[in-house]
């Protein structure tokens, strides 16, 4: 069984979902804000790592889609500083397990040793509101 660190906006049916087949394959989800977490430049970055700074953001997010913030045009620095100072941006969720570090679901290494066939749940992408709230790992006492 493995411990997976799930940071998820609340209210999203798919991370609610992503969490539920986490739960299928047997690990143990600890459920965090994304939202709430107190994220700092080398914590998120950390995340981040070898992917373009394009890919660190949330298609959905209404800033994105309107057009204000261009992610494509953003250099990593000033990305971080974003994606810190409005956490709706970042792409989720956030994932971290003993295997590594995770930015959406969409089929890396981390989740492919977790177990995760991301073809048999490819509709495990899009965000719908639900309500739910979840503390932030920092609130519940965890380590960052």
């Amino acid at each position: 069984m493995t411990h997976v660190v799930f940071y998820g906006k609340p209210g999203c049916l798919t991370n609610v979902r992503q969490k539920g087949l986490l739960r299928e394959l047997g690990h143990t989800v600890i459920e965090c804000d994304l939202l709430r977490e107190p994220w700092t430049v080398e914590r998120l970055s950390a995340f981040m790592t070898g992917l373009p700074v394009a890919h660190w953001f949330n298609a959905s997010s209404p800033r994105v889609k309107s057009g204000e913030v261009e992610p494509s045009r953003l250099h990593a620095k000033s990305a971080l500083r974003l994606l810190i100072d409005d956490p709706l941006l970042i792409r989720r969720p956030l994932i971290e397990t003993p295997y590594g570090l995770s930015v959406g679901f969409f089929g890396d290494e981390v989740l492919r040793r977790l177990g995760v066939d991301v073809a048999l749940n490819a509709d495990l992408t899009q965000c719908a509101q639900l309500g739910v709230d979840e503390p932030s790992c920092a609130a519940q006492g965890m380590p960052a």
